[in-house]
């Protein structure tokens, strides 16, 4: 049934009981007081859809009918079993789940409104934002429409009438809910509206949600949850559902199941993009696109929450992409959590000493995320965080006579979200992200010396998001001449093991001289990606497992500075000892061609190899496939590239601090050229000298012998005679090398 005729049945139900001793009277005016009942059922329905179904936050428009936007909650089912873990017991659970989310990956996760339906009591906890009134808001909304299932319907199994109470109109203890829950009906024109409430409640025949525990007034907490909680014990007839932020609720009110909103999964924030964007469906998916790529992950563990995955989606809207540099997304994320949503919310905002602003917590916040980044620490106990407001509003509030660090600590977590307690007197930043961005904040605040900086944590990964906000922040050229500094220091040949040196140099040396478009960087990183991803599909077992992570850099660096590169999917060769013997060969073959078009090589021509690979597949053919077996065909194709490389295959196997060196120069590179895309301002001659020497260990060593073969002398394979044939015997003398 539709909501009036749901609201209407029920209350129906309610007033037969509440006048049935009027007897004759009763009867005489049943059918007019039925369409009475049914009329003001009918504005009690509209009055809900009208005040509770709609969404306009964050300074939206025009609000969003929340029907077209809602995207099915989810709950975590042992998220309170952390409660009581240590910091160090926390940090290593973290470690060891390589995320970024703070929230337990092995935590099941339930359908919310399967959970609504089973629990009677249910207490909904969550950070800011994390959707718990829009739940509430939600449930009351299937509970009207419960016979009208539409796609994106809960199914709410349960037909009493929904009543949403906003717990912040607690502001004396004059007031209590059946006044509250009466004023609902009263609005609409009920008859006899607190004689309704008092039998709807006896009967068990509403669906009261109270939103907002944390947003009651400090003073008035505990009177309100006895309140509540002797309220539930008089009508446990009916269903109650209550929302609070974890940080408030201390698991008191002892009839209620507590559960926890799970973050957005991927495929939740996809869906919540295609509602948003329904009119646009293409900006559905350039926006779902562009945050999945690996230089918005630090964006997309924001999208986990649906405020600020509004917030993304806003920006999004307005500018026709994300920001250009995240910092501007950080900062508004960070205003949201620390301003807006407390003035959205209606709530007011306590402020324990004059002059504690907006800014003066932003400063507060950052040297707290600064000093447990430094420590390698996410995770602090409630004194050492009390210890540290103490000592930092010292020096920023030297009017004030006594700091109280752990009532500061108490008004940042319940009324702004951005410190969470994830166990009993554990705290943490409520995402990883604004803990990267406030680090960065009071690196640039506080002139934070750059190069003992860079120096301690420049191969650390745990710190690149936090140099991708510097260069947000502020003008990045010192931060960009102090990377690059790093790197040409460690690309030293007496510092650099040679074979990892040598490998370097020589894609310097074979891309010299081409007349492509693409510049110096771009070929020499496509000739390294080219060798290391060879490796990976055709080399070694030992080789092949210790190339991947390289080779993932190397692809992200050349497509950063140019994404015109027409690779598709020319190095895609993940399933490749999984393919047939001619597939295989045609791969190979369509690399070549591939990287022939792409002009890279300045002193190779790889018309013969395709001339080869071409040959072999023909011999393949024309003999039994059995009678080649692929370790032996794929060593053949490894070794035929080789020397149209001019490489040799013990120059690619790398070991112990040769691959530590390599990953480290080439993750700084590309840690690089992220800066340089992340960077609100950089001089353009400055970032013209460094992109021209990217991944070139040669520069600045012309004064060292060119005949030193421990530079750039070709390898013996180069100029001798083609690798045998598994099968078929020696291949073709190769031809001279053809210039491009």
């Amino acid at each position: 049934m539709a909501g009036t005729e749901l609201v209407g049945n029920v209350a129906w139900l309610v007033f037969t009981s509440l006048w049935s001793n009027r007897g004759k009277a009763f009867s005489r005016f049943n059918q007019s007081l039925q369409q009475a009942i049914f009329q003001v059922s009918r504005q009690y329905a509209d009055r809900y859809v009208e005040r509770h179904g709609n969404l306009k936050v964050l300074g939206m428009r025009q609000p969003i009918p929340l029907d077209t936007l809602y995207i099915s909650a989810q709950f975590l089912d042992d998220f309170g079993s952390l409660s009581f873990d240590t910091v160090e017991a926390l940090e290593a659970r973290y470690r060891q789940g390589g995320r970024r989310s703070f929230q337990p990956s092995a935590s099941q996760r339930l359908d919310s409104i399967q959970v609504a339906n089973e629990a009677q009591f249910l207490a909904v906890l969550g950070g800011p934002g994390s959707g718990k009134s829009t739940f509430l808001r939600k449930v009351g909304l299937e509970a009207l429409q419960r016979s009208q299932p539409g796609p994106e319907s809960l199914s709410f199994d349960h037909e009493c009438i929904p009543v949403f109470i906003e717990l912040k109109r607690f502001q004396s203890p004059k007031i209590n809910l059946t006044r509250l829950i009466t004023q609902e009906f009263d609005t609409c024109g009920f008859p006899d509206a607190e004689g309704f409430t008092t039998t709807a409640l006896r009967q068990g025949r509403l669906l009261v949600l109270l939103d907002g525990l944390d947003e009651v007034p400090p003073e008035l907490l505990t009177w309100v949850l006895q309140e509540t909680q002797n309220f539930v014990d008089r009508h446990q007839g009916n269903r109650f559902i209550i929302s609070c932020r974890s940080s408030v609720y201390r698991h008191n009110l002892r009839r209620f199941t507590d559960v926890t909103l799970a973050e957005f999964s991927p495929s939740q924030i996809q869906r919540f993009m295609d509602c948003w964007f329904a009119d646009a469906p293409q900006q559905a998916e350039d926006c779902w696109q562009k945050l999945t790529r690996s230089d918005y992950q630090a964006t997309r563990e924001l999208a986990q929450t649906p405020l600020l995955l509004t917030l993304a989606c806003l920006l999004y809207q307005k500018a026709g992409q994300f920001p250009t540099t995240r910092t501007t997304l950080y900062e508004k994320a960070l205003r949201v959590l620390l301003e807006e949503w407390a003035g959205e919310k209606g709530i007011p905002q306590a402020s324990l000493y004059h002059g504690l602003d907006t800014k003066r917590k932003e400063l507060l916040l950052a040297a707290i995320a600064y000093r447990s980044f430094c420590q390698n620490r996410l995770f602090l106990s409630r004194r050492e965080l009390a210890a540290q407001i103490e000592q930092v509003l010292a020096d920023m509030l030297p009017q004030a006579e006594q700091i109280d660090g752990d009532t500061v600590l108490k008004l940042i977590e319940s009324q702004h979200g951005v410190l969470v307690e994830r166990a009993e007197g554990v705290y943490s930043f409520s995402h990883l992200a604004i803990q990267e961005f406030l680090t960065a904040l009071y690196v640039v605040d506080n002139q934070v010396d750059l190069r003992s900086l860079l120096h301690q944590s420049l191969h650390d990964s745990h710190w690149h998001e936090v140099f991708l906000n510097i260069a947000g922040l502020r003008p990045a050229n010192h931060l960009l001449l102090h990377i690059e500094q790093q790197l040409r220091q460690a690309a030293q040949p007496h510092v650099m093991p040679p074979k990892v040196w040598r490998f370097l140099a020589w894609a310097n040396q074979v891309t010299l001289g081409t007349q492509t478009t693409y510049q110096p960087a771009v070929k020499r990183a496509l000739a390294l990606l080219l060798a290391l991803e060879l490796t990976r599909a055709f080399g070694p077992n030992r080789a092949r497992s210790q190339t991947r992570v390289d080779a993932r850099h190397l692809r992200q660096f050349a497509l950063a500075l140019d994404d015109r590169i027409p690779l598709g999917q020319a190095l895609d060769f993940t399933l490749v000892r999984a393919l047939d013997l001619g597939l295989m060969v045609d791969l190979a073959v369509d690399l070549a061609t591939k990287f022939d078009q792409l002009g890279i090589f300045g002193s190779l021509s790889l018309t013969s190899l395709i001339a080869r690979l071409k040959a072999f597949k023909l011999k393949v053919q024309q003999r039994n496939p059995g009678r080649f077996p692929q370790r032996l065909c794929r060593g053949y194709i490894y070794r035929l590239w080789l020397q149209a490389l001019q490489l040799e295959a013990h120059t690619l196997n790398f070991e112990g601090a040769e691959l530590t060196a390599l990953e480290h120069y080439l993750g700084g590179s590309y840690l690089l050229v992220q800066c340089r895309q992340a960077a609100v301002q950089v001089a353009l001659p400055i970032w013209s000298e460094i992109e021209q020497h990217l991944l070139d260990v040669t520069v600045n060593m012309s004064a060292l012998d060119p005949m030193n073969p421990g530079m750039l002398a070709p390898p013996a394979a180069a100029t001798g005679a083609a690798p045998a044939d598994p099968q078929l015997g020696p291949a073709p003398t190769p031809t001279r090398p053809e210039n491009h």
